[in-house]
């Protein structure tokens, strides 16, 4: 397949990653803010529901494909939190050290045991704004939260999120790595292997 895919999100961090694992595919992405869509209003319940709302947003602006991804960090002592709400924890969205700082605080005087925590990831693909049969993939990634920001690789919560498989946080592993084992990476190498089965 050679064709161009609207990716409702402005991160160029996540556009750089889409791009990177899906090239092989002859997929391009393109930011939805590049055709002037604004972001959607992200009122589901659940990671699925708000990747599919964003995703049919960009699709019924552009009438061209759309791919979604609605992901966050799940810690276990916050009883989920920051969950669906990891971009704007803090208030504003995406502001990453207000949302580490608020994180860190939350955790204060939580030990190491207890400050379990996975990074979880839906992506949505829509072929059109009406697709019944999106395609879905998932994944999580395991880890804990440190008492400190470590490594300057990565966005999000990285600095924050220890890998125990590699005894660092996210940030310091470099982006090939991080690709490979990270939610997004996983879910991507799942989306990638549906795409391949339905282009088949």
């Amino acid at each position: 397949m050679s064709q161009r895919i609207v990716l409702a999100s402005g991160n160029a961090g996540k556009l750089r990653e889409f791009n990177a694992m899906l090239a092989d595919l002859g997929i391009e992405f393109v930011r939805q803010s590049e055709f002037g869509v604004q972001d959607a209003d992200e009122t589901g319940l659940t990671f699925v529901e708000n990747a599919l709302i964003k995703a049919r947003n960009a699709a019924q602006h552009t009438g061209m494909p759309a791919m979604a991804d609605d992901s966050g960090i799940v810690v276990d002592a916050l009883g989920g939190a920051p969950g669906l709400y990891s971009a704007r924890y803090a208030g504003e969205h995406g502001d990453d050290a207000a949302n580490n700082a608020k994180l860190l605080e939350a955790l204060q005087d939580v030990p190491d045991a207890q400050r379990t925590a996975r990074f979880y990831c839906c992506i949505v693909y829509l072929r059109h704004a009406e697709d019944q049969l999106p395609i879905i993939a998932e994944a999580s990634w395991e880890g804990r939260i440190l008492h400190s920001l470590s490594g300057a690789n990565g966005f999000g919560y990285d600095p924050l999120f220890y890998v125990p498989t590699h005894d660092c946080s996210s940030a310091e592993l470099p982006a090939e790595e991080k690709n490979r084992i990270s939610h997004r990476g996983q879910a991507l190498r799942k989306l990638h292997e549906m795409l391949l089965e339905n282009a088949g």
